[in-house]
């Protein structure tokens, strides 16, 4: 919420638009920042005036009412905001509101057990006992809930009222009346069993206790009847917990939630004309796939859809058997069948849940790979034999990978419709952020509106492939931010509320490796040696860029940005360096999200075997994205003769740079001449490489320069006379090599000038000798050799 609505008049106004709003509609995050805002700006423990005591308890009311909307649940922090409303203004109607939903919801649950195990005269004694021990304990679970029940019923009946909820109210006064009745005959079973366990004797027992006992039994039977004939007429549709009221309170999935709402209502619909005498010859299939990348929330849609088939009826559990390929699949035949079945029987009226399923057939696998024996056993199991029908199974992973392994099973594939299929999409950022900060939330931390940029940074640097997990990065990131936290709070042997409840931009800051560099890149461009070209070219690159991102904010027509480039040039031209300082550039144009430079060769692409080309690329590319990829010598790859698999790297990296489109850029390096045949042998390239920037050789000097330069890092220095000296050697031959030339003449010429100054006198060096250099040390100049960069 913007600062200058944080005044006094400003927060009472936001309290009013909050209070009109439904509780499901109430966003926890920002109720908990305004609190904090209150809390800061005023005695928290005691405000002084009626209008912060006012402002704070609707304020903890709210939180109360939308944390429980979006847990649906009553957890300790729920019920200490509503005990801080309450303790403020305890009369007050929409304060009231909050405990007369906390309480009812409380107590429309089960009381009582509705059927008792029976005690027969014939059983064994450690039989009869063991039946008594049971009654027993339903009297102690009983009677240690009953106080808890009785104070939340005698609240209901007085917040009824101040809410005029007369509905609530009638249901109050049977609750009083039926804790009262039920307490009475708890108590006298649990009189009655302990006599008759003390008159249980080998195979003699009291037959006066036993008949205590039965008619004791038999009166909580009745109650526990009435109790739910109670609950049966007071029961509020709107109220009844479902799983769709849980997977409503979901953030974001907006096409998922509507597909599991339809996919429910059907499944009422089909329920209800089966009650009316009709009859379906082809019922509506339980199994589903849930596709989609990770963190997505596959696993929870999985459990939702298993506690809506229990609520419907359809299967008798509700329990999920969460499974993968490690718990079917067996090393030697004959125990993946056992394997399987053994998940089937513990499955067997529930949901079978198996995580990237696609896994138990892997390409290329071997005869000695059992992965199809699982799925074949888990067919014959879902068609036929003891377990048909018993069960719904529940297939999740990556779409593209079960598509492929559905079509490559069509027995399988038609166990699953197309209409029971699934996809759960990536969440959007702003998902990402409330996601985050209810991890936050039920933590008992905040984020404050200066982390939420913070935070968002975080989540586009790590958002970059299907990789990325979604809520579970979210989660992963606000837990690390709290362990730093954490670890800096314990550093300063002191602590502040804040350092307990409040999550601040430094929390979630990363040490960038760019923070380490002085200056910006372009000013490190610039501080280049000779290129004056290049420069030229980056620039025009960065300034295009900068001037469709400012088109863009004022939503003008933008050119699309095509960075994929062409350095070509001798080895040692700097053609590394400037790829480096272009991805930190785009970086800080928000253009990359990560800006690093991963560098690559034939050997990090091809292999030598079919098939494992393309997933060798995929690798390296996965590794780039977010940033730059320089392919050096990148013509190499088309090099080999027949059976050489660099054409495949190729194909394969033109389709994921349209795959990743925004995510990647490519940098092909080379000499110029190799790098036109590359391009020209596959269109995709030549589409897709429009820029080409030329890396001329360095003028002699130049290198001098370069070679100073290098001299000067590794803390050395030239003895007077010597700069003229290798000047004339550099233009007299001029090595091969350029730029990395010349910092291998230096690491050179400091390898001969240590040998020397050791050689030459048995005293110890000072100073000055340790870091001077002749020109004799650069003997070596000129029979340097080019290498490729």
């Amino acid at each position: 919420m913007e600062r200058e609505r944080t005044n006094r008049l400003a927060v009472d106004e936001r309290i009013s638009e909050l209070l009109d709003k439904p509780d499901h509609l109430l966003k926890e995050t920002e109720i908990v920042r305004l609190i904090q805002y209150v809390t800061e700006e005023q005695d928290a423990e005691s405000p002084s005036d009626e209008g912060s005591r006012k402002q704070l308890a609707y304020l903890y009311t709210l939180a109360a009412r939308a944390r429980y909307a979006r847990k649906q649940e009553e957890d300790d922090k729920t019920a200490k905001w509503a005990e801080q409303a309450a303790s403020m203004l305890p009369k007050d109607a929409y304060v009231a509101g909050l405990f007369r939903n906390l309480d009812y919801a409380s107590l429309m649950t089960d009381l009582l057990p509705n059927r008792f195990a029976k005690i027969r005269e014939t059983d064994h004694s450690h039989a009869k006992k063991a039946v008594v021990e049971q009654y027993l304990q339903t009297a102690r679970e009983f009677l240690s809930r009953e106080p808890e029940l009785l104070k939340r019923a005698s609240r209901l009946d007085e917040n009824a009222q101040i809410v005029s909820d007369y509905e609530a109210y009638a249901f109050s006064g049977k609750v009083l009346s039926f804790l009262e009745r039920a307490k009475d005959a708890v108590q006298h079973l649990q009189d009655a069993s302990n006599s008759f366990r003390e008159s249980i004797s080998g195979i003699y027992h009291s037959k006066e206790h036993l008949k205590r006992v039965k008619e004791a039994v038999a009166v909580l039977e009745e109650l526990a009847a009435e109790w739910e004939q109670i609950r049966k007429d007071t029961l509020r549709k709107e109220d009844e917990p479902t799983a769709l009221r849980d997977l409503h309170s979901m953030v974001g999935l907006k096409e998922v939630k509507e597909r599991v709402r339809s996919y429910y209502r059907y499944l009422v619909y089909q329920k209800e004309r089966k009650e009316q005498g009709f009859q379906f010859q082809d019922e509506q299939s339980l199994n589903m796939i849930l596709t989609g990348n990770p963190g997505t929330g596959k696993t929870t849609i999985a459990r939702l859809l298993a506690r809506i088939y229990h609520e419907l009826g359809v299967l008798p559990r509700e329990h999920v058997t969460e499974v993968d390929r490690s718990h079917l699949v067996g090393s030697y035949l004959g125990q993946t069948e056992e394997k399987t079945m053994n998940v089937i029987k513990e499955a067997a009226g529930g949901v079978l849940f198996i995580d990237e399923a696609y896994s138990l057939k892997r390409e290329g696998s071997s005869g000695t790979d059992y992965g199809q024996t699982a799925v074949d056993t888990l067919v014959s199991a879902m068609t036929g034999g003891e377990f048909a029908g018993s069960f719904a199974v529940i297939l999740a992973g990556y779409p593209e990978e079960m598509r492929r392994f559905l079509w490559s099973n069509p027995g399988l594939r038609s166990r699953f419709p197309e209409n029971n299929h699934i996809h759960l999409p990536d969440y959007s950022i702003n998902e990402l952020l409330e996601i985050g900060e209810h991890v936050a939330l039920d933590n008992d931390f905040s984020l404050t509106e200066e982390a939420l940029p913070a935070f968002r940074h975080r989540l586009e640097k790590e958002q970059v492939d299907d990789s990325f997990g979604n809520a579970r990065s979210a989660r992963n990131i606000v837990l690390n931010a709290v362990f730093k936290k954490g670890a800096r709070a314990a550093a300063k042997e002191s602590y502040t509320r804040k350092d307990f409840t409040v999550l601040e931009k430094d929390d979630f800051h990363i040490g960038d490796k760019e923070e380490e560099r002085t200056g910006t890149p372009e000013e490190r461009l610039g501080e280049l040696i000779g290129l004056e070209s290049v420069k030229k070219e980056v620039r025009t690159l960065a300034s295009f860029v900068k001037v469709q991102k400012m088109r863009r904010e004022k939503q003008l027509p933008s050119v699309p940005v095509q960075l994929h480039s062409l350095f070509t040039g001798n080895p040692g031209t700097g053609k590394t360096t400037v790829a480096k300082i272009f991805s930190e550039i785009l970086y800080e144009l928000d253009l990359l999200k990560r800006g690093h430079l991963v560098v690559a060769g034939r050997s990090d692409l091809v292999s030598g075997y079919t098939g494992q080309t393309a997933g060798k690329t995929k690798k390296k590319i996965r590794e780039a994205l977010g940033g730059v990829l320089l392919i050096d010598e990148a013509y190499s790859l088309l090099s080999g003769g027949p059976g050489d698999f660099g054409k495949e790297a190729v194909d394969t990296l033109v389709e994921e740079m349209t795959k990743h489109e925004e995510n990647l850029v490519v940098i092909l390096a080379g000499y110029p001449e190799p790098m036109k045949a590359l391009i020209k042998s596959n269109p995709g390239l030549a589409s897709r490489f429009k820029k080409t920037i030329l890396f001329p050789d360095y003028s002699p000097k130049e290198l001098l320069d370069i070679l100073l330069y290098y001299i000067e890092r590794f803390g050395y220095r030239l003895e007077e006379g010597a700069v003229e000296e290798i000047q004339n050697r550099i233009d007299a031959v001029r090595p091969a090599g350029n730029g990395r030339a010349m910092k291998d003449a230096v690491e050179d010429a400091i390898q001969h000038h240590s040998y020397r100054i050791l050689s030459d006198s048995a005293a110890v060096p000072d100073e000055q000798t340790l870091t001077t250099l002749k020109a004799d040390d650069f003997t070596t100049l000129i029979q340097i050799r080019g290498e490729e960069s």
